[in-house]
């Protein structure tokens, strides 16, 4: 269960790394994505097709990999206890670097780089991110993600019970 934080706490949060849980990539998750995005190239869905190429398998589909972050993120990363949402705001970077084959776990690692005021009410954070592949020194991708959180105003109270 991620940590609940503060507005106070959040300089002190810039420069860690919060690392997910494995999360399992099997074959009937790359169809549903198949099904959901229209894409169903052989490659991701027809494991005797994908058997004859050089990746011997099939392999989920990068932006199913990418979309993996989300969820990743809220299974690592310190909650702010006055945040309302948390919106993608874009990628500064992408890179696809190795396949996930079917049947893969992977986990995310977010390094916090920064977090500033964007308006009232609003943060923008920017994470260095890896998605890692159990047994694979090689990553299946990096990026550099940036999200806003819009938050309440933290009463006097809940400030102070954060220093408690």
């Amino acid at each position: 269960m991620p940590r609940i934080i503060s507005l106070a706490d959040l300089p002190a949060e810039v420069g860690t790394e919060y690392v997910s849980r494995w999360f399992d990539i099997p074959q009937s998750r790359i169809d549903r994505f198949a099904d959901a995005t229209d894409d169903h190239q052989f490659i991701h869905v027809d494991p005797e097709t994908a058997a004859d190429t050089a990746f011997g398998g099939t392999i989920a589909h990068g932006f199913l990999t990418l979309s993996m972050l989300s969820a990743m993120h809220t299974d690592c990363s310190p909650r702010l206890r006055t945040e309302k949402i948390g919106i993608n705001y874009g990628f500064k970077k992408v890179r696809f670097m190795n396949p996930v084959f079917s049947g893969s776990r992977v986990r995310g690692r977010f390094h916090l780089d920064q977090c500033r005021h964007r308006g009232p009410n609003l943060l923008g954070f920017t994470y260095n991110v890896t998605i890692d592949i159990e047994d694979s020194l090689k990553p299946a991708l990096t990026a550099v993600w940036l999200t806003l959180l819009q938050y309440e105003n933290e009463s006097v109270e809940e400030t102070a019970d954060s220093d408690a």
